[in-house]
């Protein structure tokens, strides 16, 4: 990747300039903010091994929120760079194309080329606030694209193949990469890794042959975890194999291995923080993560690695594409409709659009702008794996046939601020975007009682890792939670969010009146951010056609999160930082070994 400056002439050098000079200056700053941007986002990025030697997790998560932000700030300073000059020119259309055209000369040779198209289009977005899609001044391109798949032989991988065992193949990968600090037991690591390949081998592919193992050269790093990231082979055969990476007082060791397209697609779930992995190829770093998982969309693997400027345009390059290659009408999302917000989806597609509605009816008492704010904070929070990431759009238009009629009524009629009809198309000012999961209190009426079973412990233990990850999600109905493809539950619904330390958990007070106890309102005093756990299971309880044995294993398993004391004690250990690591994979897939382990907070008990 080049890293040359651009030309940036004065600006006061401008006043007098030809239309040609301004766009050749607007082309240039505009490409000096892109390599602003990257080389800002990947020393954040480069970072991240010397916070895992050094186990400086405080300093990741703040380097986490600052690399979210990096590329709002340096558009919004471009935009206010540039457009003063452009709007001395005659033809602001035409000086814009010019600088369009030596834009994309600029950047014809990098190996980020789609990430500064989409910086381009940001600012470009910006400066002419574009509704729907503008082919006159925006970079666009809605067909098909070339995304390396690193099937051959690249700089970014390496290969090993077996000439020793399973355990000395994994020993010389292990060697290759350098943290900077001893393992505990690399011998006894490489063996145990070597065993769980044998085993999958075996059980999966019927043979002990393989054709190789490549791994990216490059480390993903997120939250107090590393992660060696490639894929085994054979014949017309591939699968992921996954080394997560744990750092201990005594030094760094295996925690595990994945070998399964489901476990390893958890790890780069629309569910989990993104990841820090430095790369100066990213397409090239997600074609190999699409060889390997054929289940990930192109947008969902660019936002796991950080850019999700760049996944949220793939996301909306899909959509496009889709409704030019579908009939299906947009229509309500299934679940219970929401009071806070209008969400409707394109069924075909598997995402859900929520909006924000103009007026929220009792017992809602928040504002628009608060539940901004709260889905902000989603974005900066580390979610662990219990909340779906969201991306935020402006200024979208679909074609007005394609909604259901009843539908748009509503929309316009309960979000008239956001939505407005123009001519044949719909205008949406403002929505979210989220992957379609199925809602919980439909998957425990729907599905067999085993699943419905499973579904409601791991709702449970949903609750207890936001808990530990310092969120309270304000409203514990079934409703506002899903269940994704892999069975885990999440939650979705963030206009009640807050962090769990800012909340006050009480015990009800006894009283020796009965005629308390019978009132519809509390006859004791109750402040803001009061919060009773002895009433959870009145609205926590299941629809009343879901057997009552699921309710009666949830309350033997979870009963803890009716007391006060629970929530007590999470917030005590939230005061000391005792903050617990939220591993991407089951429990059970841990390496036992003769010590204790780290304490395992997360999905799949």
């Amino acid at each position: 990747m080049t890293t040359t400056q651009p030309r940036r002439e004065a600006a006061a050098d401008l006043q007098a300039a030809d239309p040609e000079d301004i766009a050749a200056w607007i082309a240039d700053t505009v490409y000096a903010g892109y390599v602003e941007y990257i080389a800002a986002f990947q020393n954040l990025t480069r970072r991240a091994a010397a916070n895992f030697t050094t186990r400086s997790w405080t300093s990741q998560d703040a380097d986490a929120i600052k690399r979210l932000l990096v590329h709002a700030e340096i558009v919004q300073r471009t935009v206010a760079e540039v457009h003063p000059h452009l709007r001395t020119t005659p033809d602001r259309r035409g000086t814009w194309r010019t600088a369009r055209t030596a834009y994309k000369r600029r950047i014809t040779q990098r190996t980020d080329l789609e990430l500064a198209e989409t910086f381009f289009n940001s600012v470009t977005r910006r400066i002419f606030t574009t509704i729907g899609v503008d082919n006159d001044v925006e970079l666009r391109w809605f067909g098909a694209s070339t995304l390396p798949r690193g099937l051959g032989r690249s700089e970014m991988f390496g290969t090993w193949t077996r000439t020793g065992g399973s355990a000395a193949m994994a020993q010389s990968i292990l060697e290759s990469y350098d943290f900077g600090v001893p393992w505990v037991d690399l011998v006894g690591d490489a063996r145990r890794a070597g065993a769980r390949i044998d085993a999958f081998l075996l059980d999966s592919w019927d043979t002990l042959d393989l054709d190789g193992i490549d791994m990216l050269a490059t480390v993903f790093y997120r939250n107090k975890g590393a992660y060696l990231v490639g894929r085994l082979r054979h014949l017309n055969r591939v699968t992921p194999i996954v080394f997560p990476i744990i750092h201990g007082d005594g030094g760094i060791q295996i925690d595990t291995v994945l070998l399964t397209e489901s476990q390893a697609s958890r790890l780069f779930s629309f569910t989990r923080s993104y990841f820090f992995v430095e790369t100066p190829k990213p397409a090239e770093l997600v074609g190999f993560c699409k060889s390997m998982l054929p289940m990930k969309s192109i947008s969902e693997l660019y936002t796991s690695v950080g850019f999700h400027q760049h996944g949220k345009t793939t996301l909306y390059r899909s959509l496009y594409r889709h409704m030019q290659n579908s009939h299906d009408k947009i229509m309500r999302a299934r679940g219970t409709p929401g009071m806070v917000m209008s969400v409707f989806t394109l069924v075909s597609f598997n995402v859900v659009f929520k909006i924000i509605k103009d007026r929220f009816d009792p017992p809602k008492n928040t504002t628009r702008q608060a539940v901004r704010d709260r889905y902000r904070l989603v974005a900066q929070h580390d979610r662990v794996g219990r909340m779906v990431d969201a991306h935020e759009f402006e200024n979208l238009s679909f074609d007005r046939d394609r909604f259901d009629p009843d539908l748009l009524d509503e929309l316009l009629t309960e979000a008239s601020l956001t939505v407005r009809v123009e001519g044949d198309q719909v205008v949406i000012s403002h929505v979210y975007t989220e992957r379609q999961v199925y809602p919980l209190n439909l998957y425990l009426r729907e599905m067999s009682a085993d699943r419905a079973e499973a579904a409601a412990l791991d709702w449970g233990w949903a609750i207890k890792d936001l808990a530990a990850a310092n969120i309270w999600p304000g409203d514990l109905f079934t409703k506002n939670f899903g269940v994704t493809r892999h069975g885990s539950v999440v939650f979705y619904d963030y206009d009640e969010i807050t962090l769990l330390d800012a909340c006050r958990f009480r015990r009800i007070p006894q009283s020796d009146d009965h005629e308390h106890e019978m009132r519809s309102t509390p006859w004791f005093a109750v402040e803001p951010g009061d919060i009773f756990p002895e009433q959870f299971p009145t609205f926590m309880s299941f629809p009343t056609d879901v057997p009552r044995e699921i309710w009666e294993r949830f309350q033997a398993v979870h009963g803890d999160l009716f007391t006060p004391d629970f929530w007590i004690d999470v917030q005590g250990r939230l005061a000391e930082d005792d903050i617990p690591e939220f591993y991407p994979y089951p429990d059970r897939l841990r390496f036992r070994r003769g010590g204790p382990t780290s304490p395992k907070v997360g999905s799949a008990r």
